[in-house]
């Protein structure tokens, strides 16, 4: 998720298995972006729902960026603990202008760092690749791949690939996004 897609929306986010049966869901409820200090903020409100849709933990986030890297991602990781105060997540890219510039879907590689306690002491990194990016005809919708590496010691941990439908609105705001893994498991995000 990019800071911009996600200011003052909810974003629901559901996960189900390769049969498609729900599994779980969380949800993100963004405020505004605020400028604070020379920095960019948002504040996101997480809520974590089981299998019968019965809330089992809440907490706040706050993410931070400077302004020239507005459009840094929003990511969850399962080796992150989201309730840290001292996590930060730096973002590199070579080319990562726009994503959503639908007049310019070019490939786009981006690196992760995590400086935290730990997951820092592990050397923890991620890479993202995003390829194969393609508008369909109707122009609202992207279908593109998505390669995940995560790293610790420099040693490849998890390895992730998807396959990404998105739709975005008139205004270029995204509206859903679904990410399908080889197994067929998939998850979904609806953008509110």
């Amino acid at each position: 998720m990019l800071i911009g897609q996600i200011s003052d929306r909810v974003v629901i986010r559901e996960n189900f298995d390769e049969e498609g049966a729900f599994l779980n869901k969380q949800t993100f409820d963004a405020g505004k972006i605020i400028e604070k200090n020379g920095y960019f903020e948002i504040e996101v409100i997480t809520e974590l729902y089981d299998k019968d849709k019965k809330s089992t933990d809440k907490y706040t986030t706050t993410y931070r960026c400077k302004p020239n890297e507005a459009s840094v991602m929003v990511m969850a990781f399962p080796f992150s603990n989201p309730k840290s105060k001292e996590t930060e997540i730096n973002t590199t890219s070579a080319n990562f202008k726009e994503l959503y510039d639908l007049n310019n879907l070019e490939d786009i590689e981006l690196e992760m760092s995590f400086d935290s306690g730990l997951l820092n002491f592990f050397g923890s990194k991620s890479t993202i690749k995003i390829y194969d990016r393609k508008l369909n005809s109707n122009k609202n919708n992207i279908k593109s791949k998505v390669n995940i590496k995560a790293y610790a010691w420099g040693i490849r941990i998890k390895q992730l690939n998807y396959i990404v439908n998105e739709k975005l609105n008139a205004n270029g705001l995204l509206t859903f996004q679904k990410f399908t893994e080889e197994d067929k498991s998939y998850f979904t995000i609806t953008y509110k």
